[in-house]
Order: structure tokens, then C-alpha cells, then sequence
């Protein structure tokens, strides 16, 4: 009895070996720390993205058309999907470690005896091999880690929806502004072929010099290389846009109409927003998840210095002949209790490690919320500076547009030279492409603020 006891105290001081548990931060308490505190009161009114699907926000006869292809076809999405099948069967096999295994057993042996005969014996039953009493809760915590992370990965195959629905619409308003810079490349490579022959007409009748001519014919080759890298643009967006998709542009797709000016999705967010909606978003979950299994992993690696009690048992019969083999009936018990008492300090260096690994899934957990606020303030601020920066272009191109019909005027009542003309030309092309521009930059800004409110669905 002495001895029993004795042996139990032993364990109970090595299973103590582990240490006391460090306290843990909460994930609320993680982000709450992580959360910038401009950003905790609501102001205004205003749509919400993570309740908004991708075809309230992104209308256009392209888009939804586009957008079921890639959310069909895309390659990434189904790598996600095929994690959370992995993660799923991780974690039933994890779980089915919580219950016995039972087997069904037949074997027969013959072995030789000293005097020249042979002994035989058959046995069949069943058997529970090596069941582990989880009193300690080692194997709870590898299934509850386990179940943590297939909710990782479902939230990690949202997040790849999200950022592949957002692609596809900063794709799709590339190549509008593609078309629109080619529509107007086209437009001034035909005026300045124009521009050209009257300079050449008016060199050939000794009214303009050579370097009224020459400058004509340096504006017509600059037109000509920037339609030239204009539509090399155009391809590499539409590659990247077929890549989405994984697969190419349905054929019957209508043309881009080059029109970026009146894609505005989510115009009326509010400047100030609750801290509750950017924690919905995918990533911040999945970190949270991949957070909770750190600290189930941790649990699972504190319970190994504790007893493993294991249970093996089974059940049938055992004769020396075959026919007589279910005549005969046996069993047995052997419950084990199992202590380490030296791994060389495996356990302890495994219950170290996945603590180190929770602090990595902690930050990862904050750097996520703190992303997220970084993503929203970029947003709101590109969203209003754009808009002011729009509007001073197109007040811009329209001064332009004016000062080339005063130009034209001059130069055909003879009162300012080719150069004049030639000028006001350049500086309406340069203004034009600046608009379109930033015309496509706003756009993809917004669809970038509805991605970093979680939207997308």
C-alpha cells in the first residue's frame, strides 16, 4: 500500500513538472487592445458592407456575368474548399480517438512440442485495443483544436470569396479604363494625323517651317506608342482578369464600354464605424479561430505529464481444434495506468512549443484587427481625396478643351504659330488620361473599402 502510494505522489510531482499556466488574453481582451479608439463610436448612417452582396454593390450587365464564373471556376477558391475538406477529417479522426477501437479477431497457431507432437490453438472474439480514459482532457483538447481549425479554414475559404469577388471588380474596372484610354488614344492619333497633313500642306507651300513639321510628326509617333503601350495595357488586364476566372472570357461577352465615372458602390459610407463590423471580416475570424486552437493545443500538451490510464480488453472463445473453436469461451482485462518519468524533456519542450505557437497566432490575431482599421482609414481617406482630385481634373480638361478651341482659332486666323496649337493639344491628352485615371483609381478604391468592411459576399 505504501509502495502504491508512494508511486501515485511520484506522479502527481512529475505530471506538476508543466508549471503553472501563464494567464491567457482573451480574444475580446486581444482586440479590444488592438482597436484603435477613433473607431469604437458610429457616426452617420450608411449601407453595410458584410450584409451587402456583390451584386447589390457591383452592377453592370459584365459583372454579372463574370462574377459566377470566377466564383465557379477560380482555382484559389477551390484549394480553399479543399482545405476545409482536409480540416473536416482531421478533425473526425480526432474525435473518433475519443471512443474505442474494436476489432474483430481470428488466429490460429501450430507449434511443435518436445516430443515430436503438435499443438494447436485457435481464438476468435473481439477486442478493444489500448482505449485511453481521457480524465485529463489530452484528447479533448486535440479534438476541440482540431475543430478550431476547420472553422479556421471555412473562414480562411470566405476570405479567399472575398479577396476573388474584389479582384474580379478591380479587373473588370481596368479594362474599362483600358477602353476609355484606347478610345481616347484613337481620337487623338486621328487629330494629330490630321494636324500633320495640314502642317505638311502649309510646309509644302512655304507658309510653315520645318519645325512646325517635325514637332507635327513627333506628336503623331508619341499618339501612336502611347495607343501602342495603351493596348499591351489592355491585354495584361484581361489576362490577369481570364486568370480570375480560370478560364477565358466567355465569347459572347459585351464589349467594355470604357465608362469607370459611374461606378460608385458604397458612395454613402459613414466616416466613423462601430468596431464590431470590421471584426466580422473573414481573415479577423480565421485568425481568431487559428487563436482558439493555440490554446487548445496548449491544454492537449499540459495534459501529457499527467497519467494516461488505458484500457485493453476482448472477448471470444480459444480451443486446441477448430471444430471445437466456439465451445470454449475467454476473455480479458488490462486496464494500464501509464506515467512518464523521463522523456528527456519532450513534453515539456512540446508544451513550450505550442505556447510559442499561441503567441504567434496572438499577434497574428491582432495584426489582423489593426490591418483591418489600416485598410478601412485608407479607404475613407482615398474616397474623399480622390473625389476632390477628380473634380479639379475635370475642371481641368474642360479648361483645356477650351484653351484648344482658342488655339485652333488663333492658328487658322494665322495669329499664333503650330507650336501654340501643338501645346494646347498635348496638355488636353495629358489632362484627359490624368481624369480617366483617377476616375479608375476611385473606383477601385471603393471596391477596395468594401472588401476591408468585409463585404463581397
Amino acid at each position: 500500500m505504501k509502495t502504491t502510494l508512494s508511486l501515485l505522489a511520484a506522479a502527481l510531482l512529475l505530471a506538476a513538472c508543466a508549471g503553472p499556466e501563464p494567464r491567457r488574453l482573451t480574444a475580446r481582451e486581444a482586440a479590444d487592445a488592438a482597436l484603435p479608439a477613433g473607431f469604437t463610436t458610429p457616426q452617420g448612417t450608411g449601407p453595410v458592407a458584410a450584409e451587402l452582396p456583390w451584386a447589390q454593390a457591383f452592377q453592370g450587365e459584365r459583372l454579372q456575368r463574370l462574377m459566377p464564373l470566377a466564383l465557379e471556376r477560380n482555382r484559389d477558391l477551390r484549394v480553399a474548399v479543399a482545405n476545409i475538406e482536409s480540416a473536416r477529417a482531421t478533425a473526425s479522426a480526432r474525435d473518433a480517438d475519443l471512443w474505442p477501437t474494436v476489432n474483430a479477431v481470428f488466429s490460429g497457431s501450430r507449434t511443435p512440442t518436445a516430443a515430436g507432437g503438435i499443438n494447436s490453438l485457435y481464438q476468435a472474439g473481439v477486442q478493444v485495443s489500448a482505449y485511453e480514459l481521457d480524465l485529463f482532457g489530452r484528447l479533448r483538447g486535440l479534438s476541440s483544436a482540431a475543430a478550431a481549425q476547420v472553422l479556421a479554414a471555412e473562414s480562411a475559404q470566405q476570405a479567399v470569396r472575398t479577396a476573388l469577388v474584389a479582384s474580379v471588380a478591380t479587373a473588370e474596372i481596368a479594362l474599362q479604363a483600358d477602353e476609355a484610354l484606347l478610345r481616347l488614344t484613337r481620337d487623338t492619333l486621328a487629330t494629330r494625323e490630321q494636324s500633320l497633313a495640314l502642317v505638311k500642306q502649309r510646309f509644302d507651300g512655304g507658309v510653315a517651317g520645318e519645325l512646325d513639321l517635325r514637332s507635327a510628326e513627333s506628336a503623331l509617333q508619341a499618339a501612336r506608342a502611347a495607343l501602342a503601350q495603351t493596348q499591351r495595357q489592355r491585354a495584361l488586364d484581361e489576362n490577369a482578369l481570364a486568370l480570375l476566372l480560370g478560364g477565358p472570357l466567355p465569347a459572347d461577352l459585351p464589349a467594355p464600354r470604357g465608362d469607370v465615372s459611374a461606378f460608385e458602390p458604397l458612395a454613402e459610407l459613414p466616416a466613423g464605424l462601430p468596431a464590431e463590423v470590421l471584426t466580422r471580416r473573414p481573415d479577423i475570424r480565421q485568425a481568431e479561430f487559428a487563436l482558439a486552437a493555440a490554446d487548445a493545443n496548449i491544454d492537449a500538451a499540459r495534459a501529457a505529464f499527467w497519467p494516461r490510464i488505458t484500457l485493453t480488453a476482448s472477448a471470444g472463445t480459444a480451443s486446441g481444434h477448430l471444430s471445437d473453436l466456439f465451445k470454449n469461451s475467454a476473455w480479458s482485462f488490462a486496464p494500464a495506468l501509464v506515467q512518464p518519468l523521463f522523456d528527456a524533456g519532450r513534453n515539456r519542450a512540446n508544451l513550450a512549443a505550442v505556447r510559442a505557437a499561441r503567441e504567434v497566432a496572438l499577434a497574428q490575431y491582432e495584426k489582423a484587427i489593426q490591418t483591418a482599421f489600416r485598410e478601412v482609414a485608407d479607404g475613407l481617406s482615398s474616397r474623399s481625396a480622390l473625389a476632390e482630385q477628380r473634380s479639379a481634373l475635370a475642371a481641368q480638361v474642360e479648361a483645356e478643351r477650351r484653351r484648344l478651341d482658342a488655339a485652333e482659332q488663333r492658328y487658322a486666323a494665322g495669329v499664333s504659330s503650330a507650336l501654340d496649337r501643338l501645346d494646347a493639344q498635348r496638355s488636353l491628352f495629358a489632362a484627359q488620361q490624368s481624369l480617366v485615371q483617377v476616375q479608375s483609381l476611385r473606383a477601385q478604391s471603393l471596391v477596395a473599402l468594401y472588401r476591408a468592411l468585409g463585404g463581397a459576399r
